[in-house]
């Protein structure tokens, strides 16, 4: 049997570079999809290129000629923000947004591609009372022009329908090891705490990119077709947990910031995911990556 063949856009970003790790563990031949090759040992087996444009009007289905699945994790936006990523400039945000994901969508469908992934996010659900348990059957509400994006893709791409399935996933914040002369997500809350500045408490759901990654494997692998909507979050961590482990492998004596509220938070019910087999890694990967950005830094 010859190996799956996926397309991944945006595989050298942030998240998609953790997405194309897991599959070529898993013995996919991966091509990815961006504005520029990645360095040649960019990743641990070479991967394909072609160039991506989020552009409509230049989505084509030959790109994805020969291949079995498509992952959709590119995303146009301000470096370093998504809520707010649109700048001072939300209709070309929406263009390359979603009328470029549409485009892409159908291009995949039109090429006979049988399975695709889209990475959603939690900021489709928008604002929920305190302590509400989010779950994909719930009605999205999104409050940002990033939120309401994601929901619109999502929609269009459960309307496509026929042989072709298509699975958003709604990721929440994701964390790991950043790519090469990247700075990971944390690099400044670790730096303020270690030069003793005052940090204020906060608690979030997190999830780390091996098992957003593992999320996209095991949904493009199921025998059966899987939900259209799956919740991927891990951990509801408190800042003073994750400061907990700078302070102890770095011998540090600053105080650490109070424990925040965490029954206010909206954690996310990962049921549908967890059927499939997707197992996250815990706190257990939360403590060995801490050490490890720390080993680096």
């Amino acid at each position: 049997m010859s190996a799956p063949r996926t397309i991944v856009s945006g595989g050298t970003g942030y998240v998609g570079r953790f997405i194309v790790e897991e599959l070529l563990s898993a013995g996919h031949e991966v091509t990815v999809l961006g504005r520029r090759p990645p360095a040649r040992d960019y990743f641990s087996t070479p991967v394909g290129f072609l160039p991506l444009s989020l552009e409509p009007e230049q989505a084509s289905p030959s790109t994805f000629e020969g291949a079995d699945f498509f992952v959709h994790a590119a995303f146009d936006h301000i470096p370093g923000k998504y809520r707010g990523g649109e700048g001072d400039d939300p209709q070309a945000f929406r263009r390359r947004n979603l009328d470029g994901s549409i485009a892409l969508f159908e291009g995949a469908r039109s090429a006979g591609i049988s399975r695709l992934v889209f990475l959603s996010s939690r900021a489709v659900y928008g604002p929920r009372p305190p302590g509400t348990l989010l779950a994909e059957e719930h009605e999205p509400c999104p409050d940002t022009l990033y939120g309401q994006v994601k929901l619109e893709a999502e929609r269009a791409l459960a309307s496509l329908g026929g042989p072709f399935h298509g699975v958003s996933l709604r990721v929440t914040g994701v964390y790991g090891p950043a790519g090469k002369g990247q700075r990971h997500k944390w690099a400044d809350l670790f730096e303020d705490y270690l030069a003793g500045k005052v940090i204020e408490p906060r608690v979030a759901t997190e999830v780390h990119g091996q098992d957003v990654g593992q999320a996209v494997r095991v949904v493009l692998e199921a025998p059966e077709a899987p939900s259209p909507l799956l919740n991927v979050s891990d951990l509801l961590l408190d800042r003073q947990d994750l400061l907990a482990i700078v302070k102890d492998k770095k011998g540090c004596r600053h105080p650490l910031p109070p424990r925040a509220d965490g029954r206010a938070v909206n954690a996310m019910r990962t049921n549908r995911l967890r059927s499939l087999g997707w197992r996250p890694g815990g706190e257990a990967l939360l403590t060995e990556t801490v050490i490890r950005l720390l080993e680096q830094s």
